[in-house]
């Protein structure tokens, strides 16, 4: 049906908040307090209500029986492509330039569509330009394992290793897809964050319509069977082992990680959130409309706590689909690590609000750091941690981004 005039902000309400109970009701907690006093890198998820504005804000309990938009892809009008190719034609720039600064500027350039802004790499973000720019030229701090996380340097070596003509057409390839989303990123930042929706959007966008459903979310989800979780064969695969799980789920077949690195462009510097994006909607069936529409990479700099999980139940209750997460992985995010590492993918696929503790996330971990070294601990692919965690990590990822 065709999309009606939607409320200027999303129509959620959150539950209230759990009030903290008297701590003699639980012995155990004072001994877990103690404990937390040496875990202060990362504060754990308030137990009460909050600003929902604010990060760390409680995630929401319940929700108003709604259920979200459908999207397909979209046309790409004279204006898009206008856009399009002056972003494209400015890559001129990167022949002529000299120096990580130089090539981080040049390499950093954006397109509007539709008062949203796409910049080559990021994704869709409200971030400058220039901050964005500033985040590329950043060196990546050394002595980190890597996982294959196109990190900086690496997209840096790429824009520079590539020729006029390769560099042209992936870039107008990568705003190509993104301009055919713009009424999906619409309508997620109107439902997640309360953006009010142009007052020609449903004409301008007959692909995107709207349910109706009693629903509400449930206490917890999950979708994908344990099965397609493997670990990467390559400490630089994590992108492909990621791929190879969404894949597999889709496809109903199993296919191994080089398969997935050779499309995904994958060299043994890492994979690319963006090309991620891409194989999502090139290979397998998540991209339909019945499911979560064209993936797109989305900024998440701007997002609370709050607006981030309910990303994540949007995604697995309702579009049935898994998450492209793409976090920094350090050992105060993930305590099953023994060594600091790189950027990093993993298959969000699961929640648990957890009412009586902290909200989790479900996710596949490829990562197993005792495959390349036999004395560090075994990582369990199928992983259930705390959800305020994986958001932190997600925010301190240079590129704040993830695939949705």
């Amino acid at each position: 049906m065709p999309l009606p005039r939607l409320l200027p902000r999303l129509a959620h309400q959150i539950a209230g908040g759990d009030r903290p109970r008297p701590l003699w009701r639980h012995p155990a907690t004072v001994a877990a307090a103690a404990l937390a006093l040496t875990l202060g890198a990362v504060p754990f998820l308030p137990d009460s209500g909050g600003d929902d504005t604010t990060r760390g804000a409680i995630a929401p309990a319940a929700e108003t029986p709604t259920s979200p938009g459908t999207v397909g892809y979209g046309e790409v009008t004279p204006e898009m492509q206008a856009e399009i190719d002056r972003v494209v034609a400015a890559g001129s720039r990167l022949d002529r330039a000299r120096g990580r600064t130089a090539t981080a500027d040049a390499s950093v350039r954006c397109a509007t569509f539709e008062g949203q802004r796409y910049c080559l790499g990021f994704g869709w973000t409200h971030q400058s330009r220039k901050d964005l720019a500033a985040r590329l030229d950043t060196r990546t701090p050394a002595g980190r394992e890597t996982t294959g996380d196109l990190d900086a340097d690496g997209l840096l070596a790429r824009a520079g290793r590539r020729t006029t003509t390769e560099r042209a057409d992936a870039e107008r390839a990568e705003l190509t897809a993104a301009a055919r989303a713009v009424g999906k990123v619409w309508l997620l930042r109107h439902e997640l964050q309360g953006v009010p929706l142009p007052d020609d959007f449903a004409r301008k966008h007959p692909e995107v319509s709207a349910r109706t459903s009693g629903r509400a979310y449930p206490r917890k989800d999950k979708i994908l069977t344990s099965r397609v979780a493997l670990a990467q064969n390559e400490t630089w695969w994590c992108g492909p082992t990621t791929m190879q799980a969404i894949g597999w789920s889709s496809q109903g077949k199993r296919k191994n990680q080089a398969y997935w690195a050779r499309r995904l462009g994958t060299t043994s510097a890492g994979t690319s959130i963006t090309d991620m994006v891409r194989v999502v909607n090139d290979k397998t069936h998540y991209d339909k409309r019945k499911f979560a529409g064209p993936y797109v990479v989305l900024d998440i700099s701007d997002f609370s706590f709050r607006q981030w999980y309910r990303l994540m139940m949007r995604h697995i209750h309702d579009y049935r689909a898994p998450v492209v997460l793409h976090p920094v992985l350090l050992k105060q995010y993930y305590p099953y690590l023994d060594d600091d590492a790189s950027g990093h993918f993993q298959v969000g696929r699961g929640f648990d609000r957890n009412p009586k503790g902290n909200p989790r996330i479900g996710y596949f971990e490829p990562w197993d750091q005792s495959r390349f070294d036999p004395s560090e601990p075994a990582i369990s692919r199928v992983q259930w941690r705390n959800a305020y965690r994986s958001y932190r990590a997600n925010l301190d990822h240079f590129q704040q981004n993830l695939g949705v």
